[in-house]
């Protein structure tokens, strides 16, 4: 082993070498390893059948599964079939060199199950997440291994997703669409499990208004998401915008963009001139990003502010100490949280409003899961068909019978739900919500329109200063009814976390009531009126836990449940039918017990 030249090493300067990626850490990297008979005879005649089965499980995850930068994830294979200690041990050592994050044992034969725990017993293999998948045919015992194999891993306790056809599978044609669906799903979430592993959570500021969601609880991060946590007290933000700390050239770039919108800047006296809000929101936006991901173009100025917290997800204090005095920070979080800027089409960031941490991790996690902008909203108002009528005079029984949540925030909401996207995108209703967005990011026309779409359907307002005195611009639109929409929050109970997932979808309200609504609450603030499936809003007002919530566009309830699982997070609230739910084999053995599997293993990093 050759010496390092330390001298040589410390007479070097630092600097900011911008990854490929923006944020820095390993790609999430998914295994397949395929396993056999490994007596002879019975290894020989599998060996075909076998690499067949990896090669469909592998073509099916790299055409359908992407990273919200639009690359695809990585997979690996092991060096050979799997059928004993030491060919385990082997792909146990390939796995570790290569980064793994999660696994997926493909067989068509009997297998000795136990002897195969040597490819999970390496370092850090206790997180993977691990799925089997075996062979649903008369004339191969696939199912007797996976049965076996899965005990192997519960008695263990080494939770494992068993993925088994109800019906016979043809071995020459397609993985069949009820394996093709778990398989996707498995890797769709331990894609987003690895991808938080080890980035941070950055908090520009502390509580707000004494909301409990804005307390970041640095150890709930570190042992349920493997996630560290950054505070930036919130007069840096202030020390950047005077001292011009932001790329000047992409200021002029912000400013002349945000113009493309309807700005209303309000009437009577107020704090600054209109030129001035627009440009110190966009300094804000800029100081905001540069603060998550960092920014080269800062570091000929100060090298160790340009490098940025590695923060995959952030929150904004704002009110009230910053906005009593200075624009509220919805610009920042509309147009971050949003698939564009003024840089054009691109991955949204994650800013929760208010610091509000808990719903940001959910936005983090629904944002991976489909690669899409979330909307963070408060849980405003309960109207049910009744109470409307009795304001407005309309009956609305018809388009909401089970009544609205009136979803709204002061401005902050993703730009991307000022319109329908689905409807953009050509047989949207039969694909994923990953689906959907690489639909929209292979296709510059799509984008456009996208972009110009949602520019239209939005104006800017002059901030309410009863709430605001420092003023701001709040984004305001009306989502279109019709979109499938899934709620979600995580709480803390002590130190548990559970999470609440509620389907359901927008709707389109009469103008009348719309607007009644509207003025009854704030006009300018972006309005999203939503119906959950199989249940009132007074139920889910009633029973969803705090004041905020965050939404996604789809309907993502099953993939919710199983990442959760991956993470040990148990379910509080849903509406989901439970042959939608898939989890390890674990739950079962638990009785199919939520709370009470996730509480025999632990967070996943404890």
């Amino acid at each position: 082993m050759q010496r390092p030249q330390f001298k040589d090493i410390a007479a070097g300067r630092r600097g900011f070498a911008l990854p490929k990626e923006k944020l820095v850490g390993p790609t999430p990297t998914i295994a397949i390893t395929p396993v056999a008979d490994g007596r002879t005879g019975a290894y020989e005649s599998n060996v075909e059948g076998t690499w067949r089965m990896v090669e469909k499980v592998y073509d099916l995850i790299a055409a359908n599964l992407r990273l919200p930068d639009g690359s695809p994830v990585r997979l690996v294979v092991a060096p050979e079939i799997v059928y004993g200690p030491r060919t385990g041990a082997i792909a146990q050592k390939y796995f570790a060199e290569q980064n793994v994050s999660a696994n997926i044992w493909v067989s068509r034969s009997w297998a000795y199950s136990d002897e195969l725990m040597s490819a999970c017993m390496g370092v850090g293999s206790g997180e993977w997440q691990q799925a089997a998948y075996g062979l649903n045919q008369t004339d191969r015992p696939g199912a007797v291994w996976l049965k076996a194999f899965t005990a192997a891993m519960d008695e263990k306790k080494r939770p494992i997703f068993s993925i088994y056809s109800p019906d016979l599978e043809d071995e020459d044609g397609p993985i069949n669409e009820y394996v093709a669906e778990r398989l996707l799903r498995f890797a769709r979430c331990a894609a987003a499990v690895a991808m938080i592993r080890g980035k941070n959570y950055l908090s520009v500021g502390g509580v707000s208004m004494g909301i409990i969601g804005s307390d970041t609880r640095r150890n709930i991060f570190q042992e349920y998401l493997g996630m560290g946590s950054v505070s930036y007290d919130m007069v840096g933000v202030k020390g950047r915008m005077d001292r011009e700390f932001y790329d000047r050239e992409e200021l002029e770039r912000a400013v002349a963009f945000m113009k493309k919108f309807k700005i209303d800047f309000g009437s009577g006296q107020r704090p600054q001139p209109p030129e001035d809000l627009l440009r110190d929101c966009c300094k804000m936006a800029l100081i905001v990003r540069d603060l998550m991901v960092g920014n080269p173009r800062l570091a000929e100025r100060d090298v160790e502010f340009a490098q940025g917290a590695n923060a995959i997800v952030a929150g904004t204090q704002g009110q009230r100490q910053w906005t009593d005095l200075y624009p509220n920070f919805d610009l920042v979080e509309s147009i971050l949280n949003s698939s564009f800027d003024w840089n054009g089409f691109r991955a949204p960031y994650v800013v929760a409003t208010e610091n509000d941490s808990k719903n940001g991790i959910g936005m983090l996690l629904a944002s991976l899961l489909t690669n899409m902008p979330q909307l963070f909203a408060d849980i405003r108002t309960n109207w049910t068909p009744e109470s409307i009528a009795k304001a407005t005079g309309q009956d609305v029984s018809k388009v909401a019978p089970r009544g609205i949540i009136d979803k709204r925030n002061s401005g902050a909401g993703a730009l991307d739900y000022a319109i329908d996207v689905l409807k953009l995108v050509p047989g949207a209703e039969r694909m994923n919500m990953q689906q959907v967005r690489a639909a929209i990011a292979a296709d510059p026309k799509l984008q456009e329109r996208l972009i110009d779409q949602a520019i239209a359907a939005t104006r800017y307002i002059g901030a309410n200063l009863e709430y605001f005195p420092g003023d701001g611009l709040s984004s305001h639109y009306r989502t279109p009814g019709g979109v499938p929409m899934t709620a979600y929050r995580y709480n803390v109970v002590g130190n548990l976390m559970t999470c609440s997932v509620v389907e359901g979808e927008t709707v389109q309200l009469p103008d009348a009531v719309a607007d009644h609504i509207s003025q009854a609450t704030d006009r300018t603030w972006p309005e999203s009126y939503w119906s959950p499936f199989g249940m009132t809003s007074f139920e889910y007002m009633n029973r969803i836990g705090p004041n905020h919530d965050g939404n996604s566009f789809g309907l993502i309830g099953d993939d919710m449940a199983t990442l959760n699982a991956m993470l040990r997070i148990p379910i509080d609230m849903h509406n989901l039918a439970a042959e939608r739910i898939f989890r390890p084999t674990l739950w079962d053995r638990c009785g199919g017990d939520d709370f009470r599997a996730c509480e025999l293993l632990g967070p996943l990093y404890a």
